[in-house]
């Protein structure tokens, strides 16, 4: 059963479609001058009392003929954040023709739903049910599932599976499923290879189901790495694309993008609790490679929604993190696609959240602390309205 997400009904809800500077807009016109910043930002905003029934044709006219759309929030467990990102997403799906929804969640737990929502291909079989680590309340949850039958139902009117929206995955914390995924592919297609490739990720199995502790022994020096094992297999399935593709194309996609999902997670927990900077661009850098192949996957003309965490949907560039020789999503996909992304941060002030107190800890119901008194998110909520897009682009 999928899992209630906290609501924040009585809380304020803003987003941020840039992030630059609040006061700009000041000095436009003169009564600009005769207003507080909580009064201008009320009036430079669109408010709505419920995510049903907002009008978004003001938002939908900004993103325009964007490729991408980059949905953010500051929580992973508000049911409104992903209850507003499944309203923009059905508007731009339908209005606009997006078909693809990527998600901060991992790639062979995607394929379930991938599957489930078009029909392709061959189940994916998983030992673990999918979406079942941590944080399980990300994925596992009402608002969810209630878009997933949304878009289920709408892919009905696609005669063909490649025509329908389809849902990926841009993270690689299941490394296990992804082995799984993997070999269960090449046993199908080419067992001697399956048998090959078993033998190389036999390294890897022993951290697979927590991979954390994978660091931690190599930096122990008490094993050695298995970064050659892992791209051998990445290779071998390279080599041999040509023969795999005439097979079936999406099957071979999705086993390429899991050994390639192998390959990159094997550095970024080897390198976890020694080089912060080095493994946070590990996770980033992934989840923009992995949009570029779903993107390239399908035609020229695709267009994409991405669900992650404001940090990752934002540019980097703006913030400190740069400073510190970070980078994530959000800049990636601005340095390389300029005006045709289009981000939307998603924040609030107070209210409860589903979260842990620790990683791999049970799910709690916590109340959000309010905003510290010089912060954007303070300013957002003295304005005088309880929900409102402020677009701030131009």
């Amino acid at each position: 059963m999928a899992k209630n997400l906290t609501s924040n009904k009585r809380s304020v809800l803003f987003w941020l479609l840039t992030v630059l500077p609040l006061f700009a807009a000041a000095g436009q016109d003169d009564k600009a001058y005769e207003l507080t910043l909580p009064e201008l930002i009320y009036e430079s905003s669109e408010h709505f009392s419920d995510i049903e029934t907002a009008n978004l044709d003001g938002l939908l006219d900004r993103i325009g003929d964007a490729r991408l759309v980059l949905l953010g929030e500051s929580t992973h467990g508000t049911a409104e954040f992903y209850d507003m990102r499944a309203r923009i997403t059905r508007e731009l799906i339908e209005k606009k023709g997006f078909t693809i929804v990527a998600v901060e969640a991992d790639w062979p737990d995607a394929t379930s739903i991938d599957h489930y929502i078009r029909g392709t291909g061959n189940k994916p079989q998983f030992s673990k049910k999918p979406f079942s680590g941590f944080p399980t309340w990300m994925w596992a949850n009402h608002s969810v599932s209630a878009f997933v039958e949304w878009l289920k139902d709408y892919n009905r009117r696609f005669t063909s599976a490649d025509d329908a929206v389809g849902f990926y995955g841009l993270d690689f914390y299941n490394i296990a499923s992804s082995i799984e995924a993997v070999l269960n592919y090449l046993q199908d297609v080419d067992p001697w290879m399956a048998e090959v490739a078993s033998r190389n990720y036999s390294c890897l199995m022993p951290w697979a189901h927590d991979p954390r502790s994978y660091s931690r022994v190599i930096e122990s020096g008490r094993y050695h790495d298995c970064g050659f094992e892992v791209l051998s297999v990445l290779q071998d399935l390279l080599n041999n694309r040509e023969f795999y593709r005439q097979a079936d194309e999406q099957q071979f996609f999705n086993a390429e993008q899991n050994a390639r999902i192998i390959r990159n997670a094997e550095r970024y927990f080897r390198t976890l609790h020694y080089e912060d900077n080095y493994s946070w661009n590990q996770r980033d850098q992934n989840m923009f490679d992995t949009l570029q192949a779903i993107l390239a996957y399908h035609d020229k003309t695709s267009k994409a929604v991405v669900w992650a965490h404001n940090i990752h949907v934002g540019d980097a560039r703006a913030t400190f993190s740069s400073a510190i020789g970070k980078f994530n999503l959000g800049q990636r996909v601005r340095e390389t696609y300029g005006d045709s992304v289009y981000l939307v941060g998603f924040g609030t002030d107070h209210g409860t959240v589903a979260a842990a107190t620790k990683w791999g800890g049970p799910m709690k119901v916590m109340r959000v602390q309010p905003s510290h008194a010089e912060t954007y998110g303070r300013l957002f909520h003295v304005v005088k309205a309880d929900n409102f897009l402020l677009p701030l682009r131009n």
